[in-house]
């Protein structure tokens, strides 16, 4: 029979075993540590007869309180529903420019446009809704579809170049992949376009270039982007006289874009967005530039 063995200093019985001289104390459990791990598991199993817990192939136990996370969040989304209801309403029912002469529900369109516009338009126009590549900016008042809300509204609702039967369609033609110019008047017409917005790169070494690209661009841009090169927002087509560029302004990715040419997609929102969120969401954008329409 085994004589148990008191260790000299705490007085407690020890378990027989030694590690390089260090006997091992019989130390019991907490007895608060025990009363816890106990009234975890009769936590447990009254909240397996609470709460939905066990699967049951396609279905589960739905629990006695008839509570879960889904019907937390449906009812959530409801109360948000009713809360709103009273405002959106109002965007509903009024014109554009009454709901901007309302600083008071333009204050809310904000906030909500604001929540809207990160969900769903944050991934291109990035969250400071500032673009970036190939993808345009914002908040710069350089608008290639018109700015005015009931524009902003109508390319939400139809989408660019999408499959929406309404789409605005708009569309760059390679001119040079296509052989529609040849190498030396895609470069002559890229280094006028430059300096239509950067009167700087016109200089006494290139002006013969860009005299030429002069009239390259007379005979080929101007259907779309005017006489003036100042665009046609009813065509899509860009602005080319200020500091704006949604593909870039240098001079060698305007080459680019003349010789392979640029088609721009973004889709329809009019199957995700109820007409009101468009709207909220058409006035917000707008405000992001404040621009007048």
């Amino acid at each position: 029979m085994d004589v148990e063995e008191i260790d000299p200093v705490t007085g407690r019985k020890t378990t027989g075993h030694i590690w390089n001289g260090i006997r091992e104390l019989d130390t019991p459990i907490p007895r608060g540590v025990l009363l816890f791990l106990i009234a975890t598991h009769l936590f447990a199993v009254l909240w397996w007869f609470l709460m939905p817990t066990w699967p049951l192939g396609a279905t589960y136990t739905k629990g006695l309180l008839h509570e879960d996370q889904r019907t937390a969040v449906e009812a959530s989304l409801r109360e948000g529903e009713s809360a709103r209801a009273g405002w959106m309403d109002k965007v509903k029912s009024m014109s554009f420019d009454e709901i901007r002469a309302d600083e008071k529900l333009m204050a809310t369109v904000r906030s909500s446009g604001h929540q809207l516009f990160g969900d769903n338009c944050a991934a291109c126009h990035g969250r400071d809704a500032k673009g970036g590549s190939n993808y345009p900016d914002l908040t710069d008042d350089d608008w290639i579809w018109g700015g005015g809300p009931e524009k902003i509204a109508q390319t939400l609702t139809v989408g660019v170049n999408s499959g929406h039967p309404d789409s605005r369609v708009g569309q760059m033609p390679a001119f040079g992949r296509d052989e529609m110019l040849d190498r030396q008047q895609v470069s002559d017409v890229a280094a006028y376009v430059q300096s239509l917005s950067d009167p700087s790169k016109s200089t006494a070494e290139n002006i013969e270039e860009i005299d030429k690209g002069r009239e390259v661009f007379q005979t080929t841009c101007v259907a779309c982007h005017g006489k003036e090169a100042k665009g046609d927002p009813e065509l899509g087509a860009p602005n080319l006289t200020d500091q704006h560029w949604i593909y870039g302004g240098s001079l060698q990715t305007i080459i680019d874009t003349i010789h392979g040419g640029r088609e721009g997609h973004m889709p329809t929102w009019d199957e995700r967005l109820t007409p009101v969120e468009i709207k909220v969401l058409a006035l917000y954008v707008n405000s992001l530039g404040q621009m007048e329409p």
